[in-house]
């Protein structure tokens, strides 16, 4: 049986503060092109989609009305990309941090609401999470069906300046993913760490990283021929140029 989420409480943020400002960057905007709505979905859900990462079924199916806004979004969530470049580059607890900012467009609601979602997809998963935020009042009051999300009352009447982007303050991952990387890299006895993360393979004919000593000896005796061939051209060559000077 799936455990009920648990009661948190909010604390004072920007997004529970009505917008009074009109006409903003980030206030909703109607009677858009589909193009500019897929261009960004992707920027708030990614920050950037390469060529590799774009879901072209889902944008003809949002273009053609197949699926709502909303549903445009639960693929991008549930994409190869966003699975591998931020679910399993992550803590649950960062990607509830993630998901709450990207989702909703805010930040999370302290240590208490961090768990509380935590323990959703430690339960339910990825999806579950998603489809929890996507069906939540509060995004369905805030964005509706067709509208894309964004940060909410980032920029407050008053204030100099705006609170920082989401995706500026929140990387795909942080410290914890490249700790958790290095952890995992295999030891290189030979100090050839090159050869490990491009795919080579030394030979076990090799000693302590160095070829055998044959090999090493023919590679010497070639490039002694070789530069004892190059003398010999550019001597001929200089003698060459001499004595066609001498005879004009």
């Amino acid at each position: 049986m799936a455990l009920p989420l648990l009661a948190t409480r909010p604390i004072t943020q920007n997004a529970r503060v009505n917008n009074f400002p009109i006409g903003n960057d980030e206030a909703p905007r109607t009677q858009v092109d589909v193009d500019e709505v897929i261009e960004r979905a992707y920027r708030q859900i990614f920050f950037h989609a390469f060529k590799v990462d774009r879901e072209p079924i889902l944008e003809m199916q949002l273009r053609h009305g197949d699926i709502t806004t909303r549903d445009f979004i639960r693929g991008l969530l549930l994409s190869r990309k966003f699975r591998e470049g931020f679910y399993r580059c992550n803590s649950n607890y960062r990607v509830v941090e993630q998901l709450v900012g990207r989702v909703l467009g805010r930040d999370v609601h302290g240590d208490q609401e961090r768990i509380a979602w935590s323990i959703v997809i430690a339960n339910q998963g990825l999806e579950g999470l998603v489809d929890a935020l996507l069906n939540s009042p509060e995004y369905l009051e805030a964005f509706g069906t067709e509208e894309v999300p964004y940060q909410r009352s980032r920029v407050l009447a008053g204030r100099a300046q705006g609170q920082l982007p989401f995706n500026q303050k929140a990387p795909r991952y942080d410290a914890y993913w490249r700790d958790i990387s290095a952890r995992r890299a295999p030891a290189d006895p030979t100090g050839r760490a090159g050869a490990q993360f491009s795919g080579e393979r030394i030979s076990p004919a090799w000693v302590g990283g160095k070829p055998p000593k044959f090999a090493q000896t023919l590679w010497l005796a070639l490039a002694a021929i070789g530069g004892l061939e190059l003398v010999r051209i550019l001597i001929t060559t200089a003698a060459a140029m001499l004595s066609t000077g001498s005879a004009g």
